[in-house]
């Protein structure tokens, strides 16, 4: 069978089950609708929680980034690992303990004010958004590819399928659904590398043949290997990185602070019945992310090596099947700069995904021409990062269903998250802006009538976002971090473990992290992109870090104004006291 029709398989059997879940899990209640009734298995919510996280970012970009960007890429490695055992141990028990719906919940009721709460809901709504830009997006280029539409008919085929189980099933049918994502995700991402593995290092674990010699005889070390390519290449070396230290630091610092401030992943460990099955959740999501997470890099080598090996080089009348088919799909071109008709991969110009590089193609010849400056590089090739993992297997001549297996795979990181942002955001909307805030009168049903009417919204605000993308997906993804590590994993923190925070100091801190870093991150990416540069950057700090300074400014700020207002009251520091508490369950 070929890859299109096996994709459309795999593709038709998952979402069948998708949507069967969604109809055998229909919420109720606002309880089953927001927290699955408090009742999921420690196991199932570990699965679901990794599912949940796992986003197109970590499926889809993470090791593309990796593979072009090399010991730089670490930094998404370091900083989700990092963020989620910070969550798991810092974050997720104590929540789990003040048994709220929310994030806003949390922050309305722990520091006791209702503009706290709205404050909240802005910044979930902003992080949730930026969020799903790159969900969605990933949607669109899985489709585009392997089943041969437009990207922004991928967006919208993607939005009907989460519109069906969010809307239904809410958070009772978004967990069980997610339970089934993570397993097709996870396979589709462990299968291809086992087998790519095998075929360079005879080493059948990935994440082991990473470090092994390569078995063409050569006694040479993979990476010692790759080295070599890129550097004959004029490309920099793989294992050497080039980002300033203070970069990397403030970077990982933001995606480490932001995981535990996610809103989406929080909400996962209010699932569970008791305080302990927080715990347990965590330490199995921990396992189950950490399967994906290792293999990650050994993915990523393995795909530049393929990549140098079988593309540069060769003669475009000779490329192979998939090399015109990603070219159809925009996201790979190729320019032949010296007219000799061979593709040229080469150190250059690093061509940016949200700049239209390629006109349209030109004759029949397929070439692409490019559009600016790049044209003094040697390199002919763009490829967007964003490729690597989905072109991969067909790269390395993989049969047609491990292709096809990581199509599925990676629809469903894509829409596992998705589903669970759009939770959040309905959610926040039902739940804590109108019947916490301005109509508590409203009755369950009407809640949950609005809870799924803002559901659909949702989906379609962001299908916009996913069909006009503010960057590729994990850049998009890393920027959703930076706004929830400078708005929420402060005041959560400080709001656990603080006595003294109150609701003048959360909020000051709140506005002030999101406002900062919403602004940066808009100044440098688009009113002037032309000067997004190390020597412009605040300290040498990139947009995709700047959320750890704005979580400092928000730390700093709120523990200010805290001081020098009045002090929270006593039922509210009895209660920070209590959740801190150990209990036997």
């Amino acid at each position: 069978m070929s890859v299109q029709l096996l994709t459309y398989v795999f593709v038709a059997l998952s979402f069948g089950l998708y949507i069967a879940i969604a109809i055998w899990s229909r919420s109720s209640s606002t309880n089953e609708f927001y927290i699955a009734g408090g009742h999921v298995h420690p196991i199932a919510n570990g699965a679901a929680t990794a599912a949940d996280w796992m986003s197109a970012a970590s499926f889809l970009s993470m090791a593309g980034i990796i593979a072009f960007e090399g010991a730089d890429g670490a930094r998404y490695l370091m900083g989700w690992t990092g963020g989620y055992v910070l969550l798991a141990l810092c974050l997720a028990p104590y929540l789990r303990k003040f048994a709220k719906f929310t994030v806003p919940d949390f922050v309305g009721d722990r520091y006791y004010s209702r503009t706290a709460r709205l404050v909240a809901v802005v910044c979930v709504i902003f992080i949730s958004f930026t969020y799903i830009a790159g969900q969605m997006r990933g949607v669109g280029i899985v489709f585009s590819r392997f089943l041969e539409v437009d990207i922004n008919v991928g967006v919208f085929i993607g939005m009907a399928i989460v519109f069906f189980y969010a809307v239904m099933g809410g958070m009772k049918g978004i967990t069980y659904t997610q339970v089934a994502q993570y397993c097709v995700l996870i396979f589709a991402y462990l299968i291809p590398a086992i087998f790519i593995s095998i075929m360079l290092t005879d080493n059948p674990f990935p994440m082991l043949g990473f470090g092994s010699t390569m078995n063409d005889g050569s006694g040479v070390f993979l990476l010692d290997k790759l080295d070599g390519l890129t550097s004959d290449l004029g490309m920099a070396a793989f294992t050497e990185g080039s980002k300033s230290t203070i970069d990397m630091f403030f970077i990982t610092a933001a995606l480490m602070a932001g995981t535990a401030g996610l809103p989406h992943v929080i909400v996962r460990f209010f699932t569970v019945p008791r305080v302990r099955d927080a715990r347990i959740s965590a330490g199995y999501a921990l396992i189950f992310i950490a399967l994906l997470y290792t293999t990650a890099p050994a993915v990523a080598a393995f795909a530049r090596i393929n990549i140098i090996q079988n593309i540069d080089g060769i003669a475009y009348s000779e490329a192979p099947a998939w090399f015109g088919k990603w070219e159809e799909s925009g996201l790979l071109a190729w320019m032949d700069k010296n007219e000799d008709g061979r593709i040229q991969y080469r150190g250059g110009t690093a061509f940016s995904p949200t700049t239209p590089i390629f006109a349209e193609a030109i004759g029949q010849s397929g070439q692409r021409q490019l559009l600016n400056a790049a044209t003094a590089s040697e390199n002919e090739l763009y490829i967007d990062r964003d490729i690597i993992v989905l072109a991969h297997p067909e790269i390395a001549s993989l049969p047609n269903w491990v292709v096809a297996l990581v199509a599925a795979g990676g629809l469903a990181a894509a829409l596992s998250t998705a589903a669970g942002l759009l939770l959040v955001i309905s959610s926040a909307i039902s739940h804590d802006l109108l019947k916490m805030s301005f109509r508590p009168q409203i009755t369950e049903q009407q809640e949950l009538r609005i809870a799924r009417i803002s559901a659909a919204l949702a989906i379609a605000i962001a299908g916009i976002f996913g069909i006009y993308p503010p960057g590729f997906v994990a850049e998009v993804v890393a920027f959703a971090f930076g706004l929830a590590a400078a708005s929420f994993f402060p005041v959560i923190l400080l709001g656990i473990f603080s006595t003294r925070m109150n609701k003048e100091g959360a909020i000051a801190g709140m506005m002030t992290g999101l406002i900062f870093t919403f602004s940066y991150i808009v100044y440098f990416k688009f009113i002037d992109p032309v000067s997004n540069h190390a020597e412009n950057w605040w300290f040498g700090i990139s947009p995709e870090g700047i959320g750890a300074l704005g979580m400092v400014f928000n730390f700093v700020v709120s523990s200010v104004v805290s001081k020098f207002t009045p002090a929270p009251p006593q039922a509210i520091q009895d209660l920070v006291q209590s959740i801190r508490i150990p209990r036997k369950d």
